[in-house]
């Protein structure tokens, strides 16, 4: 091990980890097994290959890393040797990655990782996240989901993604186990629920995994409306909207779902609901984890503070909080009366047609509702009457889509201004590379740009 002086921040997690229970399972690829003593002796290993390389403490280190061995054993093997990872997508394009190594050069110094934001709303910009950040992250989902030694994650997220890097920090510091098979797949997660062995006998079988809505629905094909074993104890969702259907589709299929609201600049979850309240609720992220604080602003955005909150943006004067503290999401959302969030669109996802807002989501979960649909994206194109108007690109359940016929089918669900004009039917919705749906592509396929 490392002396105690390189290490600082985040190194801690692995490092009190080891001391509670050296022998603990820590990781798990195809390959082997690796405890927490043997984790941290392979981290240490890795750390001095990086300091030959010139790595050290204070250097912001641009990587491109996987959510496998490697990748996970790199990010460690950088806070202990007190430098800030800043993971990037293997999917970014060279432009984006460009752009992203240029904004670094102005970040300043405190931060232990840079993640980047997904895009929707704009090009990606930098965040800048602390140890505090990620542990008080860990602990409040720990708490709100019950997490601790026995779970068995699947690393299912890019470690750029902050779901990613979240459930990493998270299951090493509560001394838990990751399974890190590298690159999501459908049917490698699927295996790995029913258990499978490593090439040294170990069995793993994964109890916990984080997913965003397109992953779930891959999963769900996968098994054919076969249920998750019961030794799944929660499959936790977050990273963009869950439609209605995919919930209820889950839920009728015996998944544990966990609904949760967050982004990259509040590390994470901000809101989550637990399998209980899902099934008694579906739909809703629950309340605020312990330590965040969440009001809904009277035109319908959701502002946050509070002990995730990041320290700011990257490269850029926007100020990421006002002076009280209150970071706008940008996302609007309501509370019921029993104080749990609704979320029910983005700010820059409304639609006005002809003086009436159209909320997309709205209007995506009223297409998915209809037998031919499996998914949609709604986007605002601009009209020179109507100012916009609802356009819709569809994924067809079976591969076809008569269109006419949906149109009349949503006359009895959705009022003129809400039903789309324009029309695509596609293969499959185009992601960013956080795995989000890119509704600029749609929105620039639908315009023919």
């Amino acid at each position: 091990m490392m002396g105690s002086g390189a290490r600082s921040g985040v190194a801690d997690f692995l490092a009190e980890a080891v001391v509670r229970d050296p022998e603990h399972l820590a990781l798990v690829s195809p390959e082997r097994a690796w405890s927490y003593a043997e984790l941290d002796q392979v981290v240490d290993r890795r750390a001095a290959e990086l300091e030959r390389d010139g790595v050290g403490a204070g250097v912001v280190h641009a990587v491109t890393l996987q959510p496998d061995t490697p990748g996970i054993v790199t990010l460690f093997a950088l806070w202990r040797l007190g430098a800030t990872p800043a993971p990037l997508n293997p999917r970014l394009t060279e432009s984006e990655r460009r752009h992203a190594v240029e904004t670094l050069e102005g970040a300043g110094p405190g931060a232990q990782a840079i993640l980047w934001t997904s895009g929707t709303s704009g090009r990606p910009r930098g965040v800048a996240l602390s140890a505090d950040n990620l542990r008080a992250s860990a602990l409040a989902a720990a708490a709100r989901l019950g997490l601790g030694p026995d779970d068995v994650w699947l690393a299912s997220l890019s470690v750029a993604h902050v779901g990613g890097i979240a459930l990493v920090t998270r299951s090493l510091m509560l001394g838990g186990v990751l399974a890190a098979w590298g690159r999501f797949t459908a049917a490698s997660a699927s295996a790995l629920l029913d258990g499978v062995q490593a090439a040294d006998g170990t069995t793993v079988r994964v109890t916990h995994l984080s997913v965003v809505p397109t992953q779930l629905l891959q999963l769900l094909e996968e098994r054919r409306g076969a249920p998750p074993p019961r030794t799944l104890r929660c499959a936790l969702v977050g990273g963009a909207h869950a439609p209605p259907g995919l919930v209820a589709r889950a839920l009728g299929e015996g998944w544990p779902l966990a609904l949760t609201y967050g982004m990259t600049e509040t590390t994470s979850q901000v809101a989550t609901a637990p399998p209980g309240l899902v099934r008694a609720k579906p739909g809703t992220v629950g309340r605020p984890l312990e330590g965040a604080e969440l009001r809904v602003a009277p035109d319908g955005e959701i502002l946050v503070r509070g002990d995730t909150l990041a320290l700011g943006y990257v490269g850029t004067g926007t100020p990421l909080r006002d002076g009280e503290g209150w970071y706008d999401t940008g996302d609007l959302g309501r509370l019921d009366g029993e104080g749990d969030l609704w979320i029910t669109g983005r700010c820059s996802e409304r639609i006005v047609s002809g003086g009436v807002n159209v909320d997309a989501h709205e209007v995506e979960a009223a297409l998915c509702a209809h037998p031919a649909v499996r998914d949609a994206c709604v986007v605002g194109l601009p009209d020179e009457r109507w100012g916009e108007v609802v356009g819709a690109a569809l994924v067809a359940t079976g591969g076809e889509v008569e269109v006419g016929a949906l149109a009349e089918w949503l006359r009895e669900h959705l009022s003129a201004a809400k039903r789309p004009r324009r029309w695509v039917v596609m293969a499959s919705l185009p992601l960013n590379p956080n795995g989000k749906v890119d509704r600029g592509a749609v929105r620039r396929e639908m315009l023919g740009d």
